[in-house]
């Protein structure tokens, strides 16, 4: 059966697109749930029953609140050093004297990746550690619907205020009682996207109509986007957060009651690297200092230590105990002990016991084979899915199953019968006989939970009878440990649930995508011709047989592997039609690829027609693109390749660089003694391209059919400076690299090296920065004006005038005249202004190419519209770079130019190889702004997005 190219090709794109689809469904862990909102709320569990007859605890409901007031002031990138270390210090004293001297309690919290805003609220809120699918929602955030501290609040009767990022009021609709959302998209406001939080303080402060009060400070984050943790703006910002700190905590202390104190949290959302950004998973970005400030905690005393690491998934269940509220059904946070640590015994035991319960419950909900643990062969599995129900009903009937079968009884499980088995164990201590334990720890930490909630059971016995021995207090440490050993490895058991893989799912899509790649490599030669067409084996008995064998081995490994499995699959989850469809559907493209391989060794078991041509379809240039194609995949299976990405773009480029140097060497010196003939007719093909490139055609012509232009050089008939500027080009791109990559350091390992980004971004170098701009600029305009017509041009030039006006500002840049930076504005004026120029020019290139194809068929209007479209993109691209990455842009301009004119053209490299190499330098330019592959978020190229969403319009 034949194929049109067309066809073949939208068959390869949505076979792709299933196995992208499988194999993000696998890779996106399935975040840990528990029921829906609605239904989260119920009786609390009571008091552990005491062992004996006849005595039962009396309290049963949820503890009071602790604290009458809570106020959550969360900046926005705040790093642990900004408080814990220097800087802290310096900028911000009152915070440290209360640190170090005062009734607080101090934590560097532990944010798991992403490291964005909006997931990060939801970790704070909820206690769940948020999926990376969150990161692409992270700027039209929805409303939250799972369970939450700041729904149990609101329906518990709490009054809530909220201000600062409007984030908060798209998570959390109709919840507060008062709110001013303040949006985030600005990054170049420092200044009044936090004074719209401050100008409510001192009204809201002198109001008791309130319980909770959430304060969101983003200017610290803005300017760690625009200029860096070392920026010296970060200091003013950091001494106005802590003078706002210090009214809060002086007002709180002023109001407060007797019996019932009020409670300060400060803490961030995320940090932010040595770059600025956030997302991923390096230490600055982590790690946030965590603050509990009260009346009600002791006052601190001897040397100061370093703080205790904790999670931020930690602190919804300490506040929903702080506040009197169940703890969210989602969450996996532990309390932090400290914090209640000055209430009684009893109460502590209370509320580390409801965390537990909420834990332990929550695990039962999210594993699959909670209820039984098989330790059957495969076949037996097998044959128990077969027959379990018919083999349940006969065993139920008989009674064969008796009450001590605590795995294969309804109601029961193995952990039970471990209770069961541990009070055998103690009974026959007491009586002082010898005892042998077998342990297998097939759910860690639920059995913790039971063990000590029954010696909790022992606890409350000996209190309600009146003990008040050193025995009790004993006792009550003891169990108070194993509660927080439990709690520990339950936490633990949870959060690795989110961190796992459906291994299955992403085989099985990784096959489907690698195979598909495959045939499209194999195909590429045929598929340049625009009636290419594609016979797909379907009669060949030996290809047929071939696809019914690996039809039923590929079977045969599904149902091994979902019987086997502990865990959920989703590939197993589908109905066995489909999953056998997909089966058939691996074993076609197999077939496929097998077909093409061997008609490639075919065709070239036959004589050579044309030497010439036929040792040409394969050249140096050629393999070296197919290797570090598959090179490159092959090294994002390792997290320290994704890590530093840009290394091996580097290298792929400055090799591809000296291998189109020895190309350009070859073609212009070693085949001088090529066949007259032979020589004769490339030159007419040359002198035809010449002719072609005097005309305002396209800068890369298309390729022909033939193969003969590929074999033969060009050089020899380039007269003039134009052969050795050919073969100077690779060296010259070569260098413009290497000074590129010294313009910003990127990657984990290197990022916080100085690079001469660093210097020119320092407050005292403003004006080479903005010389540096203007020139760039300016090259910009006659790297690209060239092809325009005059009125594009003369939009070109002001967009270009805009672009720096818009940077000066917002204070990047300054213009001769200007001394000082005091009238520092948004740029919004400055950015819609060259937004109308853009958009102007792409519509009169837009208008140009509708012209050429519906009016007249002019080649040269079809070019300069195409060119025009370009120059409003170059100069959209010229706006949203940072002011010292702009000669990264001019570069690549000149680059681009350079391989046009004296590489791409006088080699003759098809469409193929010409889209790859624009691939290649691509990704190599995109690294020379700073950018990096952090592992940590998404594990891959992914880690961008949340980046750049947040950070609007300058952020690169």
């Amino acid at each position: 059966m034949r194929l049109r190219s067309g066809v073949f090709a939208s068959s390869c794109l949505l076979v792709e697109a299933l196995g992208v689809a499988l194999f993000l469904r696998g890779f996106f862990p399935v975040p840990v749930r528990s029921l829906p909102r609605r239904e989260a709320r119920g009786d609390p569990p009571a008091e552990p029953a005491p062992p004996g007859p006849g005595t039962v605890s009396n309290w049963t409901k949820i503890p009071p609140p602790l604290f009458k007031k809570v106020v959550i002031v969360l900046i926005d990138a705040l790093r642990d050093d900004f408080v814990f270390g220097s800087k802290g210090k310096q900028f911000m004293p009152y915070t440290t004297q209360v640190v170090e001297k005062g009734t607080s309690y101090s934590f560097i919290a532990e944010a798991k990746p992403p490291t964005v805003t909006m997931p990060r609220i939801k970790a704070l809120m909820t206690g769940s550690i948020p999926g990376f699918i969150d990161v692409i929602v992270n700027l039209n955030s929805p409303a939250l619907l799972d369970d939450n501290l700041i729904w149990q609040a609101k329906t518990a009767g709490k009054r809530i205020i909220f201000y600062g990022d409007d984030t908060w009021v798209k998570l959390f609709p109709k919840h507060f009682v008062e709110y001013d959302g303040t949006t985030s998209f600005f990054v170049s406001d420092f200044t009044e996207v936090d004074d719209n939080v401050t100008r409510h303080l001192d009204r809201v402060l002198k109001r008791d109509d309130w319980d909770l009060l959430i304060l969101h400070y983003l200017g610290l984050d803005h300017i760690g986007h625009m200029t860096g943790p070392n920026s010296p703006l970060v200091g003013p910002k950091l001494r106005e957060m802590d003078n706002i700190l210090k009214k809060i905590h002086i007002s709180l202390l002023s109001k407060e009651e007797a019996f019932l104190p009020n409670l300060l949290v400060v803490c961030g959302d995320h940090g932010m690297s040595e770059t600025g950004s956030h997302g991923g998973s390096s230490e600055g970005e982590v790690h946030t200092p965590l603050l509990f400030i009260s009346s009600a905690f002791e006052k601190r005393s001897g040397p100061l230590t370093q703080p205790e690491l904790v999670q931020q998934t930690d602190l919804a269940s300490t506040l929903a105990v702080g506040l009197g509220l169940p703890i969210s059904r989602n969450s996996v946070g532990n309390l932090i002990l400290p914090v209640v640590g000055g209430k009684t015994m009893r109460e502590q035991l209370r509320f580390v016991h409801l965390n537990g319960f909420q834990l332990s419950r929550l695990l039962q909900e999210n594993t699959p084979a909670y209820e039984k643990v098989s330790l059957t062969s495969v076949p037996g599995k097998i044959v128990e899915r077969i027959l379990l129900e018919d083999m349940s009903k006969h065993m139920e009937d008989r009674e064969v199953i008796r009450h001590g079968h605590h795995c294969t009884t309804k109601g029961k499980l193995c952990l039970t019968n471990l209770v069961v088995f541990y009070d055998g164990v103690t009974a026959s201590v007491d009586k002082r006989k010898a005892m042998d334990i077998i342990y297998l720890d097939f759910y860690p930490g639920y059995e913790h939970f039971k063990i000590a909630e029954k010696s909790h059971g022992n606890w409350i016995k000996l209190y309600l009878e009146g003990n008040n021995s050193e025995i009790l207090l004993n006792l009550g440490k003891k169990v108070l440990k194993q509660y927080l050993e439990a709690l520990k490895t339950l936490s633990s058991s949870l959060s690795k649930q989110v961190a796992q893989y459906d291994m299955y799912s992403m085989m099985v899509g990784t096959v489907i995508i690698m195979e598909v790649l495959l045939l499209l490599l194999l195909s590429v030669p045929k598929a340049l011709s625009s009636r290419a067409e594609f016979e797909v084996p379907l009669s060949p008995p030996l290809f047929s047989l071939l696809f019914y064998l690996m039809c039923l081995m590929l079977c045969a490994v599904h149902v091994i592997v979902c019987t086997s499995a502990e865990s959920l699959c989703y590939f197993c989850s589908m109905s066995w039609l489909t999953a056998v469809g997909v089966m058939m559907l691996i074993s076609a493209l197999m077939c496929g690829i097998l077909s093409a391989i061997a008609k490639i060794f075919e065709n070239s078991s036959l004589p050579l027609k044309n030497p010439v041509v036929s040792s040409s379809s394969w050249s140096e240039i050629d393999v070296l693109i197919l290797a570090g194609t598959i090179g490159h995949v092959l090294s994002l299976g390792a997290s320290s390749f994704i890590e530093e990405e840009h290394q091996t773009w580097y290298f792929l480029i400055n090799t591809l660089c000296l291998a189109l140097c020895q190309e350009l060497c070859r073609n212009n010196f070693l085949l001088k003694e090529c066949d007259p003939q032979h020589s004769t007719t490339m030159k007419q093909n040359f002198d035809s391209i010449g002719e072609a490139s005097e005309c305002k055609n396209i800068d890369i012509p298309a390729a022909g059919n033939s193969k003969l232009g590929k074999a033969t050089s060009s050089a020899e008939f380039i007269k003039g400076s134009d052969k050795w500027i050919s073969l100077a080009s690779p060296w010259i791109i070569l260098i413009c690299c290497r000074l590129l990559r010294s313009l910003n350091q990127t990657g984990v390992q290197w990022a916080h090296r100085p690079d001469f980004g660093h210097w020119l971004t320092s407050s005292e170098h403003k004006s080479e920065l903005s010389f540096l701009a203007a020139v760039s600029l300016l090259m910009i305009f006659f790297l690209v004006q060239r092809r325009c017509s005059l009125v594009s041009k003369i939009a070109m030039a002001l967009g270009l005038l805009g672009v720096y006006s818009y940077r000066a500002a917002i204070g990047n840049v300054i213009f001769p005249w200007q001394h000082d930076s005091k009238d520092i504005s948004k740029g919004i004026t400055e950015a819609r202004f060259v937004y109308v120029f853009v958009l102007g020019i792409v519509f009169t290139g837009t208008k140009d190419l509708l012209k050429s194809q519906v009016i007249s068929a002019d080649s040269s209007v079809k070019s300069t519209g195409l060119w025009e479209v370009y120059s409003g993109l170059v100069l959209l691209a010229a706006l949203l770079f940072r002011p010292h990455n702009l000669p990264v842009l001019v570069f690549c301009l000149l680059i681009q130019t350079m391989m046009t004119k004296y590489i791409w053209r006088p080699l003759k490299f098809d469409a193929a190889q010409i889209t790859i190499m624009h691939y290649w330098f691509g990704q190599a330019f995109f690294y020379f702004q700073a950018v990096s592959s952090d592992y940590g978020l998404l594990r891959t190229a992914l880690s961008g997005v949340g980046k750049r969403l947040k950070a609007g319009p300058s952020q690169y």
